[in-house]
């Protein structure tokens, strides 16, 4: 049997890559306010998962009642927007978290992905398939 020395050293480095720790997703927990400060989402553990609920509503669209008046469910229409949930199911994966986003605006849900920016803020994408649209979050104190 002859030792393939270039095949041993392959074999190696992926056997020592694989025992490297993965790399966790920054904290994405705290408070935030939206995109032009309209709402102040508390982002928290829900079970073994993160969520965000919008906690105040700082902007209110003029015209627009306090109510989800865009949910698919007619049912649900009338559930307040404080209390509702933005982000559900998000989970860590590697350098970022990944979950679905809800828009009460169209009353729809997206894929999503949250990562914190090295300034602190936080960048939210809602995506069909691969176009995203990106927002950026800042901290509320």
């Amino acid at each position: 049997m002859r030792f393939n020395r270039p095949a041993a050293i392959a074999a190696f480095g992926v056997v020592a890559l694989s025992a490297l720790p993965a790399q966790a997703a920054q904290p994405v927990t705290g408070r935030w306010a939206t995109v032009d400060g309209k709402a102040i989402v508390a982002i928290a553990p829900c079970g073994q998962q993160l969520c965000g609920r919008i906690e105040k509503i700082v902007k209110p669209t003029p015209g627009r009642p306090q109510t989800d008046i865009k949910n698919p469910d007619p049912a649900l229409r009338s559930k307040p927007l404080v209390g509702l949930a933005l982000l559900t199911g998000f989970t860590d994966a590697g350098d970022l978290w990944k979950g679905t986003i809800y828009d009460p605006e169209s009353g729809k849900s997206y894929t999503s992905k949250v990562s914190r920016n090295a300034n602190g803020t936080l960048k939210v994408q809602g995506c069909i398939a691969f176009f995203c649209k990106t927002q950026t979050w800042t901290p509320v104190r």
